[in-house]
């Protein structure tokens, strides 16, 4: 599967006009597919990545950043101030894990650290940075990419599950904290999507295993109780539920999490 997703395959209704949207790590899986679908919401977007720019939809501008770095988030926002003028919506999409068996008795510090900082403390970093413009408007809209790993811990990725989890308290707290200032802050969590990094772990788990690729997924599919759906999510299924929650639709939601998993998180 492509990693990225262009804009013109992706359909809109302009409901984002005028709007200007950050997207961290927007050229691949799951915020590739965000980043097209703002653009087609006739959006204004920034996207960054820690490689160099990638294939981007035609119009959005890319800022080389790692946002778990404190000065690359700084820099993002001010990228951010210079080219769009503001921002209204920050997607804080960037995440991720090193797999490991045994992950609790096998991570040192460095990977506990490595585990936070992308996946927790790079969207701190980033909110602290946007937010006072956002406050200074009176408006703004924050969605935070977290994962069922959050409500269901991964057994090989102990870190990863504990930093989605601290992101998910530290989400509803921001919630808390700005919506009486006109900032609404949500989580959305993905189950089992089909990424070229989920493709990657397949394969690893399938080399490692002795197996192949579908074995792979169904075998992980399975440990999680399955998906009653019969399907993975896929990067779009993500960024539909993005969209409508950065839109004026969702103005009175606030401080939720919205699972989005074909129905395979077991806890209600």
């Amino acid at each position: 599967m492509s990693a990225t997703v262009r804009a013109e395959s992706v359909e809109g209704t302009g409901r984002l006009l005028g709007k200007r949207a950050v997207v961290t790590g927007g050229t691949r899986g799951i915020g590739a597919a965000i980043v097209a679908k703002l653009v087609a919401e006739e959006a204004s977007v920034l996207t960054t990545a820690r490689g160099p720019k990638a294939d981007v939809p035609p119009g959005v501008h890319f800022v080389q950043a790692d946002a778990s770095v404190a000065a690359d988030a700084e820099r993002a926002a001010l990228e951010a101030e210079r080219h769009l003028g503001g921002v209204d919506l920050l997607v804080d999409n960037t995440g991720g894990t090193v797999m490991k068996a045994a992950s609790v008795l096998h991570s040192d510090d460095e990977d506990w650290q490595r585990d936070l900082d992308t996946n927790l403390l790079g969207a701190v970093r980033l909110d602290r940075a946007v937010l006072p413009g956002m406050l200074a408007l009176g408006a703004g809209v924050i969605i935070h990419i977290s994962s069922t790993a959050a409500h269901e811990p991964m057994a090989e990725a102990a870190g990863y599950s504990s930093a989605k989890a601290a992101l998910s308290a530290y989400s509803k707290n921001l919630a808390n904290e700005v919506a009486s200032r006109g900032i609404r802050v949500n989580r959305v969590s993905p189950g089992v999507t089909i990424t070229s990094a989920a493709e990657d772990l397949f394969a690893r788990s399938a080399a490692r295993d002795g197996t192949d690729r579908d074995t792979a997924l169904r075998e992980l599919t399975e440990s999680l109780g399955g998906i009653p759906m019969r399907r993975p999510g896929t990067p779009r299924d993500i960024a539909a539920l993005v969209a409508f929650l950065v839109s004026d639709e969702a103005a009175w939601i606030t401080g939720v999490d919205y699972v989005i998993d074909g129905g395979m998180l077991r806890t209600p």
